[in-house]
């Protein structure tokens, strides 16, 4: 998919939301060989001090809340700044100036067909201990993740998060076996102080790999089948055991998991694809 047709996506609007208060910059489709990063202003939110809160935040996710710096996007997937972390998860920057930024959620199968999923650990700063798909994250504001040609930018960031999360080494899950299957815009609370407001591609890979958590990023890992997935959301909305599971996650398994299950056994995710919209969720 070229760059300049990312821009023009019809929506369909399950719910309103307000337009962002941001200006629109275009974006020049040039070969990747010479590409720069293109110069877009950084939104300043909350400074990035140190109150009760964060002071006792884990060392190893604090320094990914200021050091990571998070693609903004508009609501039609068009680049248009970028912050911190740190600052796009902060619920007074995502209510007061509606910053939206780019996301991916992967959803890895094995040859079983089993669904690969995490328990992001505690130190997590968003929805730490709930149970959620195999890996989530963002994409960041660097040359390699900035590629919009294919959704390569994207791809690459999935295939660096697998690893930094899961231990789950490049060779195991190549760009090219990712399937981009669709886009949806969401909006989450955390715990008052932080959430997500995520514009969120939706990947698909089926691949046997060896998993090798990180205690930083994950409490813990299972694959579930079809019916255990479903087991495992009727013991979420009953409140058993604690368990809970992360909004995005639910918001996929609520509108698109079972029917794209289905592509996944047979081998046509091919015929599900459709990266034209956004789904407003």
């Amino acid at each position: 998919m070229s760059a300049s047709s990312l821009f023009n996506f019809p929506l369909i609007r399950l719910r309103s939301l307000s337009h962002l208060p941001l200006s629109s910059l275009r974006s020049v489709s040039v070969p990747i060989s010479q590409r720069k990063l293109p110069t877009f202003r950084a939104f300043s939110g909350t400074a990035m001090t140190t109150d009760a809160k964060d002071a006792g935040m884990d060392a190893v996710q604090r320094r990914l809340m200021f050091e990571d710096e998070c693609i903004l996007v508009d609501e039609t997937d068009r680049v248009v700044g970028h912050d911190s972390k740190y600052n796009c998860h902060l619920m007074e920057n995502i209510e007061a100036k509606n910053l939206l930024h780019r996301a991916f959620s992967v959803f890895l199968f094995n040859s079983n067909y089993e669904l690969l999923l995490q328990q992001r650990s505690k130190a997590k700063v968003t929805f730490p201990l709930v149970w959620t798909n195999t890996c989530c994250s963002h994409p960041l504001y660097r040359e390699s993740e900035l590629i919009e040609e294919n959704t390569l930018g994207v791809r690459n960031a999935a295939q660096r998060k697998l690893l930094d999360e899961l231990g789950i080494v490049a060779e195991d899950v190549p760009v090219d076996e990712f399937t981009p299957l669709g886009r949806m815009l969401y909006k989450a609370p955390s715990d008052g102080k932080w959430g997500e407001h995520e514009l969120d591609y939706l990947l698909f890979i089926v691949r046997d790999v060896k998993v090798q958590p990180n205690p930083d990023e994950v409490a813990d890992v299972k694959y579930v089948s079809r019916e255990e997935l479903k087991e495992l959301v009727k013991k979420a909305d009953a409140g058993e055991e604690g368990l809970k599971l992360s909004p995005w996650f639910r918001l996929v398994v609520d509108n698109f998991l079972m029917k794209w299950w289905d592509h996944v056994e047979k081998g046509t995710l091919s015929e599900a694809v459709d990266m034209k919209t956004i789904h407003k969720l």
